[in-house]
């Protein structure tokens, strides 16, 4: 059987900023996953390792299939860390959605008003500069959080939790995107996981702060307007529910 493998485009559907992506190294988003991704930083500090020459099968030297996988997480961890800082407002409504959702057994509202779709075309429309409203990194920076989104939503941006009702809500919105039931709440949880995401891509590093001079610039606009795009109140989880998601 075929590998499935998830096709993540940063920013722009350029060959040289994209990448195909195993399923498996996308995680969820969970408490014991976001303890993990903690744990590799401190662990990887950007110092390279020795890693043994093998042996090709013909008995020539170089390098085995299996030191060049290792040479790939290598050139991985000497990457310097990106840094997206979160405003801490809005680091304040990731804590109280984790404890609303893990602990009181509650939910995101779906879909969503406004959806992730409206949100990038109200940040958009936020540019009173025509110029930069077209800008074309502009435009592609946000093609590419909705490209993102949708690819990645269903893999490692749920709590476990969730999961039901991502499987109930695609039921119901056959034809939709991801992007056009899922709002702010989880768009915010995207750009947590930017930093571990670009520093898996090939982007050379003009690209790289271009992308993250966009990001933290949405980041302010999130959270100079969190109450109209961000929820402040969960829905309780139906006793029917729970008890699917506990079976």
């Amino acid at each position: 059987m075929k590998s499935f493998f998830a096709f993540t485009a940063l920013c722009s559907m350029r060959p040289r900023w994209d990448e195909w992506v195993p399923e498996s190294r996308a995680l969820k988003w969970n408490e014991a996953n976001l303890a993990k991704q903690a744990s590799l930083r401190e662990s990887y500090p950007g110092k390279k390792k020795t890693v043994p020459k093998t042996s090709s099968s013909s008995g020539g030297s170089g390098r085995g299939k299996k030191g060049t996988s290792v040479d790939r997480e290598e050139d991985f961890t000497r990457r310097p860390e990106i840094k997206v800082p979160i405003p801490d407002s809005l680091k304040a409504q990731l804590v109280d959605e984790w404890e609303n959702i893990t602990k009181n057994q509650q939910l995101v509202p779906l879909p969503r008003t406004p959806n992730v779709v409206q949100i990038l075309e109200m940040y958009r429309e936020s540019k009173k500069d025509k110029k930069a409203k077209n800008d074309e990194i502009f435009q592609e920076v946000l093609a590419g959080i909705k490209t993102y989104f949708d690819k990645c939503l269903g893999n490692m941006l749920l709590y476990r939790f969730e999961r039901q009702q991502y499987v109930d809500v695609r039921k119901r919105n056959v034809g939709k995107e991801d992007s056009e039931i899922y709002g702010g709440e989880h768009l915010l949880r995207l750009f947590v996981q930017f930093p571990m995401l670009i520093a898996h891509t090939q982007m050379d590093q003009d690209s790289i702060n271009a992308l993250r001079e966009n990001l933290v610039d949405m980041l302010k606009w999130m959270q100079k307007n969190h109450k109209e795009l961000l929820l402040s109140e969960y829905e309780n989880a139906s006793p029917a529910y729970q008890s699917i998601v506990k079976s």
